[in-house]
């Protein structure tokens, strides 16, 4: 059984000639099988063993890793929202060194705006998910944190309109950075 495991992984491995040969759609694909094979149970839900597990990726793997909850949140909901889903501080700043990494140098910094732009309701974040979620909910969509980071989302949401979002900035990442992404 673990030979055809490995047998499996094998020839599914990400190489440097099915980057350069592949369709961006096909790449995105690919792309996210390299991150299911890397992460075969998912994310975990304690970002501290998350960011731990993630560690010893190659770095383009790694920093896919971190946008991927962000890219999930602007497209269900907006960085305010984000920051309860994902209240924790280290992840939060190595999602920016994450995008960065990708040159997504815009989202970085607009991430990085919404990021700041959240510290004076962080605690508050804090307190309110440690109790029931749904007290997040009824208290995000008035709070000043809702007001302070939607100019934010807004742009985002327009960069996700544009070649394919963050994800689109894997496939540019991998075919210019190819071993970074595991590529043999």
């Amino acid at each position: 059984m673990e030979s055809k495991q490995a047998d499996k992984r094998d020839t599914m491995a990400l190489t440097a000639e099915k980057i350069q040969e592949s369709s961006d759609e096909e790449l995105s694909k690919l792309l996210s099988l390299e991150l299911d094979r890397w992460l075969p149970n998912g994310q975990d839900a304690d970002l501290n063993v998350f960011l731990a597990r993630i560690e010893p990726f190659p770095t383009g793997i790694r920093a896919m890793s971190l946008v991927y909850q962000l890219d999930v949140s602007l497209t269900l909901d907006d960085l305010g929202w984000h920051f309860g889903n994902w209240h924790h501080r280290p992840y939060c700043e190595k999602t920016i060194s994450a995008l960065r990494e990708l040159e997504a140098i815009e989202y970085a910094e607009l991430f990085e705006q919404a990021y700041v732009a959240a510290q004076p309701w962080w605690e508050q974040i804090g307190d309110l998910i440690r109790g029931d979620f749904r007290d997040f909910v009824e208290w995000y969509s008035g709070s000043g944190l809702h007001q302070a980071t939607m100019p934010l989302t807004r742009r985002m949401w327009e960069l996700q309109e544009i070649d394919n979002g963050i994800v689109g900035y894997w496939t540019s990442y991998a075919r210019k950075y190819p071993a970074k992404v595991g590529a043999a």
